[in-house]
This record gives structure tokens, sequence and C-alpha cells, in this order.
């Protein structure tokens, strides 16, 4: 037998989160997201969030759990007004021509 440390039942932690961190997480969401092999994406992502945890296989699981992550830092980013608006440059409207 072994003794390991576990977060209590009842726990709540507040952690901290920068822009990087953010970045990281939001990378990761979106490689768990390319390697789906399904046709239809948006009808995965609406069933996905649809299910209840326990009935989410494996690769669900992941997706699942970094989705909220990420919803959760936005939320909290939001509350803080910690967002900033920028103009960007969108595919459209790129003036360099590849031939």
């Amino acid at each position: 037998m072994a003794t390991v440390k576990e977060i209590k039942d009842d726990a709540i932690i507040n952690i901290q989160v920068n822009k990087s961190y953010y970045l990281m997480v939001k990378a990761l969401s979106l490689q768990l997201f390319t390697n789906i092999s399904v046709e239809n994406k948006d009808g995965y992502l609406k069933e996905l969030l649809s299910k209840e945890y326990q009935d989410l296989n494996d690769e669900q699981r992941s997706l699942y759990t970094i989705i909220l992550l990420l919803a959760e830092i936005e939320t909290q980013a939001t509350k803080q007004d910690l967002y900033e608006k920028r103009e960007i440059t969108l595919p459209s409207e790129n003036s360099v021509k590849i031939d």
C-alpha cells in the first residue's frame, strides 16, 4: 500500500494564468481538435458538450477538459476586464500575392 496526496473533494483552487500559458492551452486545444477524425467537427463538438463526462471516451475527455479550462480562463478574463482590442489583418486582406 502507498500513500499519495489528493486534492480534497470540496477544494476550490484559484490559480493565476498569464497570456503565455493561455496561448499554450489554446494551442493544445487546437492540436486535440485537429486530431479528431470525423467529417462534421461542428456536430462532434455539439455532441461532446451535450454528453456527461463519464459517457465520453478518452479522446473526448481530453478535449472536453481543455475546453472547460479555456472557458474558465476566458470567463475570468472577461470578469476582470483583462481583454484588449487590437486590429489584425485578415487573410483575404493580405496584399502579398503568391504565385
